[in-house]
């Protein structure tokens, strides 16, 4: 009697995936950018985790019922055709490498800590993000793969510092008391407050749609995405909100806002300066950890959407080894570009900008993905449960929500970017008909 393999993936490994996948730089220097919000940004931190959660159920189902290449582009075509598909693959790119951008800031912005001319300097900052950037593109040049041990290993390193904080935290609690916590004020809390930071703690659960593991890789596909997804997403964003609320309720916000290291001045503030070297290294190793592999995305990404003829063929052109260096370096070409641009901003106003583009961005994914479900699902073509319905439901709600969140002058740049796509579709579109008329 013939046995089948064991495939690579368990439930662990995949968790391990999907939590290394989003901690990257989000939760190291959220809390400068969100020391303004006060308990506005822990209330839009538990909206976000909800909503999250909710994306990941999305994605998880749609991974099930189509496991095709393509991710959000996949998903998209299939329930709403070609112009459609094309658009959410072009904002998803987009994404992918403005992510890359603010990745990188964000392990510059920590390396300041021990090269303070890097913060002092105009435009010194610029060029090493950039150096970084390339640097990351030549390891993916070169064909590096993270295997799944390392993942793991990985993960541990980027959880390290912040139990650490997180224990800190406590310790704070233990020895001043309530007191210590920013006082509740009700008529503090807006509207517009929890919206404004709702979009930006979502750029740290970025990602939930890159833990939809391919289902021949995984071991019991049908049981092992779903679980790994959501508990990855909820165990993130509960690390998330304990670290940056403890932070953020224990700080004033005259040391936190702009700021290059928020997680640094909090320990430096409430006397662990022993910890503050150790603390902005891991913060260093985990941005930059994430953006080597956000990096092998931004060119694998665009790469099997020219396979899929939905991107220029030439993108889609691969080394011996099998490397898409071209969709690399064009990649890398733009987050240079973009960078360079915000050179005279601080790093902290920088960052800010960039994952704000970066969240309004991957939403048209999120929001056509959401979308997705319901109509694949009464059109019968995926399971479509009465409580699926109302999940898909809320994250549609909640991605068009948080594309509001992120501001007139964000949403202007991604709509500007997104527009950029529409040559390249009409090209594509041009090349197709061609094909098709010759046959």
């Amino acid at each position: 009697m013939k046995t089948s393999k064991a495939k690579p993936l368990g439930l662990w490994m995949c968790v391990a995936l999907v939590v290394g996948n989003m901690i990257g730089s989000g939760v190291f220097m959220l809390p400068a950018s969100l020391a303004p919000y006060g308990w506005n940004a822990v209330i839009a931190w538990l909206i976000t985790i909800g909503g999250a959660l909710c994306l990941a159920l999305v994605f998880a189902r749609l991974a099930q019922a189509f496991p095709r290449a393509g991710g959000p582009f996949a998903y998209t075509e299939e329930a709403f055709g070609r112009p459609a598909g094309f658009m959410v693959a072009w904002s998803y790119w987009i994404s992918v490498w403005v992510s890359n951008a603010a990745l990188a800031i964000a392990a510059v912005s920590y390396m300041s800590v021990f090269v303070p001319a890097l913060a002092k300097t105009p435009g010194l900052a610029a060029l090493v993000t950039v150096a970084a950037v390339w640097a990351a593109t030549a390891i993916n040049c070169a064909g590096a793969r993270t295997a799944g041990w390392t993942q793991l290993v990985t993960t541990i390193l980027k959880l390290a510092p912040l139990v650490a904080v997180a224990a800190l935290a406590g310790l704070v609690l233990l020895r001043k008391g309530p007191a210590a916590i920013a006082p509740f004020e009700p008529s503090a809390l807006s509207g517009g407050g929890i919206t404004a930071a709702a979009a930006l703690t979502l750029w740290a659960l970025l990602g939930v749609e890159s833990a939809t593991i391919p289902a021949e890789q995984v071991d019991q596909p049908q049981r092992n995405i779903p679980r790994s997804t959501l508990f990855g997403t909820a165990f993130t964003g509960l690390i998330y909100l304990l670290v940056s609320s403890g932070v953020l309720l224990l700080t004033p916000v005259s040391v936190l806002q702009g700021s290059n290291a928020p997680l640094v001045d909090f320990v430096a503030y409430h006397g662990g300066g022993d910890l503050r070297l150790a603390l902005a290294a891991f913060a260093a190793i985990s941005a930059l950890g994430a953006l080597n592999g956000w990096v092998l995305l931004q060119g694998e990404m665009p790469a099997a959407m020219a396979r899929e003829g939905v991107f220029p063929a030439w993108m889609g052109k691969t080394t011996a080894n099998g490397t898409p260096v071209r969709a690399h370096v064009l990649s890398s070409v733009l987050v240079t570009i973009l960078v360079l641009m915000n050179y005279a901003k601080s790093m902290a106003d920088t960052f800010t900008f960039m994952a704000l583009l970066a969240t309004a961005s991957s939403l048209f994914a999120y929001l056509f993905c959401s979308l997705a479900v319901l109509k694949l699902g009464r059109e019968g073509r995926m399971p479509l449960s009465p409580a699926l319905a109302i999940v898909a439901a809320v994250a549609a709600v909640y991605s068009a929500w948080t594309f509001y969140g992120a501001g007139w002058s964000v949403t202007f740049w991604g709509l500007v970017l997104l527009a950029a796509g529409a040559p390249v579709y009409l090209l594509m579109r041009r090349a197709r008909l061609a094909q098709e008329a010759a046959r």
